[in-house]
């Protein structure tokens, strides 16, 4: 369920939120505040507006009972006919319906706009710009906020997007949260500071051993429009599936718990000292949440490594009481997979390969596999090392090549849990760099292969 504020973002109204149900409307044009009190009048909404102060009095609507109220025939038609970029204030009236929150905000970052369509569900969204704009940076902003399928027209500054109607309400508030002088730090800033965001989400959803349901929601939102498949199995874990090129590369398991081994408190902030969190009250949650924001950046970012095989990700339940969730997911959803990466281990630089001295996740080459490519990108201190219990475990039980990475937290389950961002971020870069070196992955797993099968032949 969206606020106000959200379906004000999505739906293209640039209303500043002073504080829950009331919103500063001075800096929205005369047209645009006519058609969003035309909607709520439509809607029969209880407001109030006074002195440039718009009150809400009642919660927020469901976005698809919203977009009854600002949807019309006809809607976007015309559009080119009334506005000069950068000059006028594109009229939410006149654009479609579901990308017109998308052309205000890439207008108020100084991309401006010459003409879009939403796609009406019959073809991709696309989005028209004057010459001056800068056509690299647009695509770099659109990969940050997710948006993996764009293409630009050969005839001018043309993109379209393969990509849903419901997805670009989606991209229209991630765009929301862009600031002006980010765009000069560049992509990668960029790319970084909503990991960030994305992180403090997470790190902010209660979701206990056994009361998972509100992070699964979450994490299945954000994964939905990065994979070809998902389902919640019968234990309440996440499954999902994504091929890449032909699908005929390595299978490869992505997983992090959700449960935490304590209830986050409601209303908790989180202390951002430097490249350090905490938690004012209570533990911070990074246990498994950092797990969590590593995959779901995989996920995202993985259309840029060239990748070709399958993708399997794992969200499981109930790990800190025991590793229930991994237990109980169906031996068929794992079958075809070659090897695993688990993201739920503390500190900074740790490829765990194995279960103290008595478990062994892994042959010691795709360890090492792991230390060569933080190696290549440049983020020193990465080793291979023996750790505690975890759902690698588990994988490792049926056969899977696994290991388990630090997540860059440490004091886990106690109030005095910090979380390095920086160090949270590089593990997010670490599994990218795997993938894109998927070739050697496959070499180094048949040749695993190989020498697991002589090892059994030497044994007999």
């Amino acid at each position: 369920m969206k606020n106000w504020n959200q379906l004000f973002i999505r739906h293209g109204f640039m209303v500043e939120e002073v504080r829950p149900n009331v919103f500063h409307c001075l800096k929205e044009t005369e047209d645009n505040m006519a058609f969003l009190l035309e909607s709520l009048d439509r809607l029969s909404i209880s407001y109030t507006l006074e002195k440039g102060l718009l009150t809400l009095h009642g919660p927020a609507i469901a976005e698809e009972t919203w977009i009854n109220g600002v949807d019309f025939e006809y809607r976007g038609r015309g559009e080119d006919l009334w506005f000069r970029p950068g000059l006028d204030q594109p009229k939410v009236k006149e654009l479609d319906t579901y990308i017109s929150g998308i052309v205000r905000q890439l207008n108020r970052l100084g991309f401006y706009t010459n003409m879009s369509c939403d796609g009406h569900e019959r073809r991709n969204p696309r989005l028209g710009f004057i010459d001056s704009v800068d056509v690299e940076m647009v695509t770099e902003i659109f990969l940050a906020v997710g948006v993996s399928k764009i293409h630009w027209s050969s005839r001018g500054a043309r993109l379209s997007m393969s990509i849903s109607r419901p997805a670009l309400l989606d991209i229209a508030e991630k765009l929301s949260y862009i600031r002006k002088e980010w765009l000069e730090q560049g992509a990668d800033f960029i790319r970084k500071q909503f990991f960030f965001i994305q992180l403090e989400q997470l790190l902010s959803i209660p979701g206990e051993s056994g009361d998972e349901d509100r992070v699964r929601q979450f994490v299945m939102e954000k994964l939905k429009n990065h994979v070809d498949y998902m389902t919640v199995d019968h234990t309440g874990n996440i499954l999902a599936q994504k091929k890449f090129g032909t699908g005929h590369g390595p299978t490869i398991l992505l997983n992090a718990h959700l449960d935490t081994v304590e209830r986050i408190e409601e209303g908790k902030k989180i202390v951002k000292d430097g490249l350090i969190w905490s938690s004012d009250k209570g533990i911070l949650g990074a246990d498994d949440r950092a797990g969590i924001a590593v995959i779901l950046e995989a996920a995202k970012r993985l259309y840029t490594s060239d990748f070709n095989g399958i993708v399997k990700f794992i969200f499981t339940v109930e790990e800190e009481i025991g590793l229930i969730g991994a237990r109980s997911v169906d031996e068929y959803f794992l079958w075809d997979v070659d090897a695993a990466i688990v993201v739920d281990r503390s500190g900074s630089g740790d490829i765990v390969t194995s279960c103290g001295s008595y478990q062994s996740f892994c042959h010691e080459n795709y360890g090492k596999f792991f230390q060569e490519a933080a190696i290549r990108i440049g983020i020193a201190g990465w080793k291979t090392t023996a750790g505690g219990s975890s759902d690698t475990r588990i994988w490792a039980m049926q056969g899977i090549q696994s290991v388990n990475l630090s997540a860059g937290y440490s004091h886990e389950h106690t109030s005095a849990e910090t979380l390095n961002i920086e160090a949270c971020y590089n593990t997010s870069a670490l599994i990218i760099e795997v993938f894109r070196d998927y070739r050697n992955l496959q070499r180094t797993l048949r040749q695993i292969e190989r020498l697991e099968l002589h090892g059994r032949s030497a044994v007999r």
